[in-house]
């Protein structure tokens, strides 16, 4: 099994805009279940409670990395991506075997 986790942190500064940017995020990712073969997924806001933390999680678990690849080109994904990118200011990534 691959796991595929990663975490954005939100370029707005404001308040409600971070909160509807987050939520944005959170929408469009799980409404990739059941349109990517093979995909589970959990997808977490962060409570905001410590500086520093990162805004939104996203952890993931493919079969195969044939799977995890087939998951990035996926247009749901692609589209995905677009909004993701157009909200955050950094991004960090880790995909491993577990």
């Amino acid at each position: 099994m691959i796991r595929h986790i990663v975490s954005w942190k939100l370029a707005a500064t404001d308040a409600e805009a971070r909160a509807a940017d987050a939520a944005g995020i959170r929408d469009r990712l799980e409404g990739l279940r059941g349109l990517v073969p093979a995909l589970r997924l959990d997808v977490g806001i962060d409570l905001g409670a410590t500086d520093g933390n990162w805004d939104v999680v996203l952890d993931s678990d493919f079969a195969t990395e044939e799977d995890l690849a087939a998951y990035q080109v996926h247009p749901a994904h692609v589209e995905a991506a677009a909004f993701i990118r157009s909200v955050v200011a950094s991004r960090s990534c880790v995909d491993y075997r577990a």
